[in-house]
């Protein structure tokens, strides 16, 4: 017991040098059917990691063969037996025996060789394959004759097999113990003092079969020999050894070899029969042997992966007993029937899209229980090159990333691996992978487009939805989540979130004022699109929203100006022919487009107008010949409407006089004036009128003295004055030439002994000239208190303008 714990330290610090970062290796020793819990070894200690590392790195046993025998506890790093070990069904006569499984660790991934040995407990006695031996022997046999007993099973290995084989005492036979090449001990009784038939018929004797455990066990087998006549020759095989194969798949009843001894005898004594001895397994299973003939044949089914050889003990007997045995030795051929087969020993799912090429994936075991060429596998990952399998020992495969994840583009690897024997066929196996790619943030939001456009209408109502920002994040899950921000900049003085507002998670704008076309035609925002990543990451865009116009305004007219303290007239000579243009009503609209297109039209005038405006150009013209019927005052209302929708207008009168001399004129347009003052100031003018004649009575008390005084200076300046009055036509500066189309210039001539005036028509001018009674000027005529002299009277000088309007 000593020797096997020395032994078994041993093992372990040879193991734990053995260990290595990556792979290490570590073999432990344990006997045979320990209790299920039984401690095999602190493999924590061994490979010198503690057991928080063992937990953290989910370290865990890979199944390696069939039925798992050891667990690990990893809280206690200590591997311990799950199952009842039975050497001798684990591995029968095989030496050493042992069994082998992996243990692999993660973060970082690791990836250690166990071995247990399974040392042998003498737990099995020496069995015989029969209970009871029959020998026929002649009481002819001469002392030295060999009589075959064949030989004992023991299960166990080593010392705990067969020792010695022990014979009950007798007088004629004594036992000898042989040992084949193989090592089976075979035991065979020798004669020493002839038989006597007549005395001792029959004997009884028992063969036991003794181990080398310690306590030692044994099995008996009872041997019954019956004496007969003479038979003095035993048969002999023509081999010791006969070799054979067969391939494993070989049908039933497929021929294996014929075996062959001879016997000197004759007659019944020279018969010989044959005979399996000393069957092993299931050898009477698998095979038959022609007791006449001696062929051998197949009768079960063959595994080289199993078995690979069998030892057939063959026994020859003659009719009198004697018998010689011989060994037939048949070696199985591999045949390709066994599929390679791949465990997955580790495999990390998912990874993330931004893992460096190189990163591990799984860990891959490959194994073939076939042999030699059969057993050559190759391991190959499918058409994918984002994937490649690295070898470093044999069987074992690591499947690392060879080019970059794009989780976007590819978000699941379904990796097909496949395992080829160089077998002939070959046979092959697969197994899928399916790795997931986990998201990074590496995508920005994107918009269709940089630039958008959005319309609304003026005078819109608070909080109307003006335009849906939409962005599309290629990511995933948080990642891909948008928040949509406004760059709140200027424009027009002010920020840019005076204007709108935007919702962060749906991306609608919002007004938060009513808008006027007339003072902003169009706002330029820019627009954020922000997922919410670690970093996050944005994008931006460009809204245009337009403002469109609404019919909000109504026409203004610019010409003709109506006032308060004028009244504007249009002079139209009764020999003006047919088209003759009067005067052009000018008006404009602040809005724009259609809303500003502009139309005029007459108020309904009389059955037969006079005159006409232009739809579009506002130009009055008259649409027949003057007549003496046609009163010299005109009064045309003129209505300007834009094209909206409801359309808006506003009204002007244009006062119109038909005469063809000055006075008429002046009469009409005086009665016009009086006829407005009368009606609208009446009160006023009245007052006015009280306010001027006491004004122009002081005023004259002080110019008759003036006079009197300054006569002699009055007569100089009026010569001076009347020699720089000048004649100045009026000429409106916000028209331009072809608005009036006739203006007349007259001339006034004033003397100092006339009280009357003349007023000269002179030539019209080709330009408009817009005549007034702005500025009427009179000459009074001063006169001496009491003298009347003509010498004392100033002269007159009266200047009227009529202006067109």
């Amino acid at each position: 017991m000593e020797t096997r714990r020395r032994t078994k330290w041993m093992l372990v610090v040879l193991a734990a040098l053995c260990i290595q970062s990556v792979l290490a290796q570590i073999r432990y020793s344990i006997p045979e059917e320990m209790r299920k819990g039984s401690v095999i070894g602190n493999i924590a200690a061994d490979l010198g990691l503690d057991a928080k590392r063992l937990r953290l790195g989910r370290a865990r046993i890979v199944k390696g063969d069939s039925l798992q025998y050891a667990e690990l506890n990893a809280d206690k790093g200590l591997l311990l037996v799950s199952e009842r070990i039975d050497r001798e069904e684990l591995c029968g006569d095989t030496t050493p025996c042992s069994f082998t499984f992996e243990i692999i660790l993660d973060n970082p991934m690791e990836l250690h060789h166990v071995t247990v040995e399974i040392l042998d407990v003498n737990d099995h006695a020496p069995t015989f394959q029969k209970n009871e031996i029959n020998l026929d022997i002649s009481e002819s046999a001469t002392p030295g004759a060999r009589f075959l007993l064949g030989s004992a099973e023991d299960l166990d290995v080593g010392v705990n097999t067969l020792k010695n084989y022990i014979l009950t005492e007798n007088d004629n036979f004594i036992l000898k113990q042989h040992t084949r090449p193989d090592g089976i001990k075979y035991a065979e009784m020798v004669l020493q003092k002839p038989l006597d038939r007549e005395l001792h018929p029959q004997l009884s004797l028992t063969l036991t079969a003794v181990d080398g455990g310690d306590p030692p066990r044994s099995g008996t087998v009872n041997i019954k020999v019956i004496v007969l006549d003479v038979n003095d020759n035993a048969p002999v095989f023509n081999q010791s050894v006969y070799r054979a194969t067969v391939v494993e798949n070989a049908q039933r009843g497929t021929y294996i070899t014929t075996v062959n001894a001879s016997d000197a005898d004759s007659g019944t004594n020279g018969m010989i029969n044959y005979s399996f001895a000393n069957l092993k397994g299931n050898v009477a299973v698998l095979f038959s042997i022609d007791e006449n003939t001696g062929v051998i044949s197949l009768k079960g089914d063959l595994d080289y992966e199993k078995v690979k050889k069998y030892e057939i003990s063959i026994e020859a007997k003659d009719q009198g007993g004697l018998g010689d045995s011989s060994k037939v030795i048949v070696e199985v051929l591999d045949v390709n029937d066994n599929a390679p087969t791949i465990n997955i020993m580790s495999f990390s799912s998912p990874i993330a899209e931004d893992a460096p090429i190189g990163t591990s994936v799984a860990i891959l075991n490959v194994k073939d229980s076939d042999s030699d060429e059969n057993g050559n596998v190759d391991l190959k990952v499918d058409q994918n090159a984002v994937f490649k399998l690295k070898s470093s020992l044999r069987g074992y495969y690591t499947l690392v990333t060879d080019a970059p994840l794009d989780r976007e583009r590819v978000p699941e690897y379904n990796i097909t691996i496949t395992a080829r024997d160089s077998g002939s066929p070959p046979l092959s196996s697969q197994t899928t992978l399916s790795l997931k790619v986990s998201d990074v943030n590496d995508n920005s939001p994107e918009f269709s487009k940089n630039t958008y456009e959005a319309f609304i209408v003026e005078n819109n109502l608070l909080g109307v939805s003006i335009f849906k920002a939409s962005a599309v994040d290629k990511d995933w899950n948080q990642n891909a989540r948008i928040a949509y921000l406004l760059d709140d900049t200027a424009w027009a003085g002010s920020p840019v979130s005076s204007y709108i507002s935007i919702n962060a998670e749906s991306g609608v704008i919002h007004a938060v004022r009513s808008f006027d076309y007339e003072q902003m035609k169009k706002i330029k925002v820019c627009i954020k699109a922000q997922d919410g990543g670690s970093p996050p990451l944005s994008s931006n865009m460009t809204l245009d929203i337009i403002i469109q116009d609404q019919n909000d305004n109504s026409p203004q007219i610019l010409y003709p100006v109506q006032t308060s303290s004028s009244m504007v007239a249009e002079i139209v000579p009764r020999s003006a022919d047919l088209g003759y243009l009067v005067t052009k009503v000018v008006a404009v609209d602040v809005d724009s487009g259609q809303n500003a297109w502009l139309s005029y039209k007459l108020q309904k005038a009389a059955d037969r107008p006079l005159f006409e405006v232009g739809a579009q150009n506002g130009e009055i013209r008259t649409v027949r010949q003057v007549t003496d019927k046609d009163a010299v005052k005109q009064k045309l209302t003129v209505i300007v409407e834009d094209n909206g929708q409801p359309s808006r207008s506003a009204t002007v009168t244009v006062n119109v006089a038909v005469a063809d001399s000055f006075p008429e004129v002046l009469s009409e347009f005086t009665e016009f004036t009086h006829e407005k003052d009368y009606n609208n100031n009446l009160t006023f003018f009245l007052l006015l009128a009280l306010i001027v004649v006491s004004i122009l009575f002081i005023f004259s008390v002080i110019a008759i003295i003036s006079v009197k005084i300054y006569r002699w200076r009055q007569r100089k300046l009026f010569y001076k004055s009347a020699n720089n009055l000048p004649v100045i036509p009026y000429y409106p500066t916000m028209y331009s030439d072809g608005t009036l189309h006739h203006t007349y210039n007259y001339e006034m001539c004033g003397t100092t002994d006339s009280r009357m005036t003349d007023v000269k028509p002179m030539r019209p001018y080709s330009q408009s000239t817009l005549v007034s009674l702005s500025r009427p000027g009179t000459v009074q005529r001063q006169q001496k208190q009491q003298a009347g002299d003509a010498d004392d009277i100033s002269p007159e000088v009266s200047i009227v303008a009529l202006r067109n309007w």
